[in-house]
């Protein structure tokens, strides 16, 4: 059997102003903005090539503490790309950084363990990991 992980809520204090970060500067598709019924709203937006969504919203979402979710990672094949194409929509991003091994010990020097590191408006914390092949 199969088990996938499909969406993750990020918890955020104003909704559009988290939909505009996720959709404008991070590139996410915007798949659905609904409201369901009164003092409810969803909205799932997916990064571009991912099986995995997030959903931001009101009253139909786990009550959580905005920017409390921390560590959530997104894999990319080019972490340098990635950085430049961050930078470029203004995101404040951390520089590369190499962790957890020597780039002299692999075939790409960034392959694996590469990072950057960003914030949402709200504080959430994210990491973008270069993967370029798995064994």
């Amino acid at each position: 059997m199969n088990w996938t992980l499909e969406v993750v809520i990020v918890p955020v204090s104003d909704i559009d102003r988290a939909k505009d970060f996720y959709s404008r500067k991070l590139g996410f598709v915007i798949d659905h903005d609904v409201v369901p019924g009164e003092g409810m709203r969803i909205v799932q937006l997916t990064p571009p090539g991912s099986g995995c969504s997030i959903v931001i919203g009101e009253g139909a979402v786990p009550k959580m503490v905005p920017g409390s979710l921390q560590g959530l990672q997104l894999v990319v094949p080019d972490i340098r790309k990635a950085h430049a194409e961050l930078v470029s929509r203004g995101v404040e991003v951390s520089d590369v950084q190499i962790l957890g091994a020597n780039p002299a010990d692999v075939a790409d020097p960034l392959d694996n363990i590469g990072f950057v590191f960003f914030a949402d408006p709200d504080g959430n914390g994210w990491t973008v990991q270069q993967i370029s092949t798995r064994s």
